[in-house]
């Protein structure tokens, strides 16, 4: 699922021309653009829909609305769990000699071709 999750601007910046900022989801971090709300204003709260912020929130929604994504779940959903995520990345196997094409042959009979 995919959800306009509330977020507080943390941090704006313009990076290659786009004004882009830096938003808190309730404990997570993402980088947002800002281009269809090119006057919000770090503290403000804001709606994102696929990295984009579309709406501004007053606090008290944003905190409510965050709250609610907490309790049901949603939060985790949409951002995953950032240790979680972590952990899964260092756990992965290292990568093995798969789609090195024929130089690196897998098999002795890939060696003999």
């Amino acid at each position: 699922m995919c959800l306009a999750v509330p977020g507080k601007v943390m941090e704006i910046e313009e990076r290659d021309g786009t004004r882009m900022a830096t938003v808190d989801f309730g404990g997570v971090v993402k980088d947002v653009c800002l281009e269809y709300l090119p006057d919000l204003k770090v503290g403000e709260y804001t709606i994102v829909h696929v990295g984009f912020a579309l709406q501004r929130l007053d606090e008290e929604s944003a905190l409510q609305s965050l709250a609610l994504f907490q309790n049901l779940g949603l939060l985790e959903e949409e951002f995953g769990d950032p240790w979680e995520q972590a952990a899964d990345a260092a756990a992965e196997p290292a990568p093995t000699g798969e789609g090195r094409g024929p130089a690196h042959p897998r098999t002795a009979e890939e060696a003999q071709r």
